[in-house]
């Protein structure tokens, strides 16, 4: 229940001027719970973003803001965004790293006007660097990461994962930084800087497979939906189709040998009795497996691993993600009111504030559609507003 009429980022203000995928999923934490968001756009659609405004893409990024057209290739709509920053708490752009140079909206440049400003950057390989200033887009990064070569089935060939993994871990690691930094200020009074990149996000991403390089040398290859490094967890087949098994610690082997009706292969003795043993065996082990699971349903199996205490679980499509009775009780398929869409529904975010309601308070924008809202907040007047469309400043 909601007894709280303010989200936790209630009163901060965010100047959201960016692009693509990772740094709107930065911004998306900060609308969702609370924030007054502009998202500042181009005057004119250079990308064709305008025709897929009202697609599910642009809708799941950018609800819960507000947005402005505006032209910081002029001078008037450099001023602007400068009157904007005087009062903003955070600027988030994820431009190549020479881009905000060049239109003067720096960390540098900004931090003159507001010296507590927050400013966050993404990019695809850093601020600085042989190619810095190189654009970078998921699907590279993945490749540069070393994910593509640990993903897929063994002799298959690098392979890319079904989402943008890259876009999303930098636009979540830097919220958390916004976030750090926001925390600092508290403290000191005083603006930071926090920047991360596509690939620095996605080498943490590898995580115990870059340790594993970093401190044994081992180069890892794919595994297929098997685990690395582990001697079960993986997916099986039943009658009817696959599910997973999870869990490697001894005693839920144990029970996974009960659950199959071969308890003798963890007894003292057996070859696969140790986790050391099961590992150096694990093709034949896991082969062995599955050829006990393929003869009952998948439903069968996972009664009877959750009544024994073994970790599984189904295989979805996208249709019974949404159908699943955990996930419709979680609440992550949300509804917002759309002016021309009607009722859509779009992912929730993952978080929960005990006490703070995470429904969508507003779809996603048309550009521009509160450019003359802006303004006026800023203390602009009807003719100005009015001559600075006339050069072309705002939109």
């Amino acid at each position: 229940m909601d007894d709280s009429p303010y989200l936790p980022l209630t009163g901060l203000k965010v100047i959201d001027l960016c692009l693509a995928r990772a740094g709107p999923t930065c911004v998306r934490h900060l609308a969702d719970w609370g924030a007054d968001v502009i998202k500042v756009e181009p005057t004119e659609d250079m990308r064709g973003d305008g025709e897929k405004r009202h697609g599910f893409d642009a809708q799941n990024l950018h609800r819960n803001k507000r947005s402005m057209r505006l032209n910081l290739k002029t001078p008037e709509g450099h001023a602007v965004l400068m009157r904007m920053v005087k009062d903003a708490d955070v600027v988030v752009e994820n431009w190549r790293p020479d881009v905000k140079h060049r239109l003067k909206v720096s960390w540098e440049d900004l931090r003159k006007v507001n010296p507590k400003l927050v400013y966050g950057s993404n990019s695809g390989f850093g601020q600085e660097g042989p190619i810095a200033k190189r654009g970078g887009v998921d699907q590279i990064v993945q490749g540069m990461s070393g994910l593509q070569t640990v993903t897929g089935e063994p002799g298959s060939g690098p392979m890319r994962t079904g989402i943008a993994v890259g876009d999303l871990t930098a636009g979540n690691l830097l919220a958390l930084g916004i976030m750090m930094a926001l925390y600092e200020r508290d403290r000191t009074g005083r603006g930071r800087w926090v920047n991360t990149s596509l690939l620095e996000g996605l080498i943490m991403m590898m995580d115990f497979q870059a340790s594993r390089y970093l401190m044994d040398g081992h180069v890892a290859k794919p595994a297929g939906n098997m685990h690395p490094t582990g001697d079960t967890p993986g997916v099986y087949p039943s009658s009817d189709g696959h599910f997973n098994i999870a869990g490697a610690a001894q005693n839920t082997y144990i029970k996974l040998c009960e659950v199959l009706g071969k308890p003798e292969w963890a007894q003292p003795g057996h070859k696969w009795a140790t986790q050391k043993e099961r590992v150096k065996d694990r093709v034949a082990l896991q082969a062995a497996i599955g050829e006990v699971t393929r003869t009952k349903p998948m439903d069968h199996w996972i009664k009877a691993m959750e009544a024994g205490g073994v970790p599984c679980g189904p295989i979805y499509t996208m249709d019974k993600v949404f159908a699943d009775e955990q996930i419709q009780y979680l609440g992550m398929a949300q509804p917002v009111q759309h002016p021309v869409l009607g009722e859509i529904r779009i992912v929730a975010s993952p978080l929960t504030f005990v006490g703070a309601s995470r429904a969508i308070r507003l779809p996603t924008p048309d550009a521009g559609q509160h450019t003359d809202e802006v303004m006026q907040g800023l203390g602009y007047s009807a003719a100005e507003i009015s001559d600075l469309r006339s050069k072309g400043a705002i939109a």
